[in-house]
């Protein structure tokens, strides 16, 4: 999917109560999208397809599609976080807007209340109505910002295909926590 869906998204606090959204919309609950959605709620923050594909041991084009129908639902959106794919989220227990940063690779799921003051600053100034679900805001974070900052060295990275909070080198790949915020 290349652009957000205008869908409003479905109030759901559980694997029960989604699984029931999607049951009261017509949709079956295949082995494959109960495994997607299963891992959604288990995943630290924003994920890709590739990376429940690989966890789940499914084809990522069976994740992809279950994926666009559940966005098509209102149960799922996804966000561009810097240079990597689409990255994927319930939004069941409320929207999320993002700050990342482009030294590091950290992200800051935010409420959309709390830049509220920036979406009308723009309003005032260019009239347009900004949201940040789709495309975060990009930037530096305050540890990149600071003297001797955290901005990632030669040979350092992040995964791309899921939210972390730290960089590491490629020998160190498997060994690494996730942000839970």
């Amino acid at each position: 999917m290349t652009s957000a869906p205008d869908v409003p998204p479905l109030t759901f606090a559980s694997l029960h109560e989604a699984t029931a959204e999607l049951r009261r919309r017509g949709l079956r609950l295949s082995t494959p999208r109960r495994l997607t959605l299963e891992a959604l709620f288990d995943a630290p923050g924003p994920v890709s397809a590739e990376y429940l594909a690989r966890g789940l041991g499914l084809d990522v084009a069976s994740v992809y599609r279950n994926l666009e129908t559940m966005e098509r639902h209102g149960l799922v959106r996804h966000v561009h976080l810097g240079h990597g794919p689409g990255l994927y989220v319930l939004v069941g227990r409320g929207e999320q807007e993002y700050l990342f940063c482009d030294g590091c690779g950290a992200v800051r799921a935010v409420e959309p209340a709390e830049l509220d003051p920036v979406r009308e600053r723009i309003a005032e100034r260019f009239g347009y109505a900004a949201r940040f679900t789709h495309f975060p805001i990009v930037g530096r974070c305050p540890d990149c910002l600071a003297p001797g900052g955290t901005a990632p060295r030669e040979g350092e990275h992040s995964h791309g295909d899921h939210v972390h909070a730290h960089r590491h080198t490629h020998e160190h790949e498997h060994e690494h926590e996730h942000e839970h915020e």
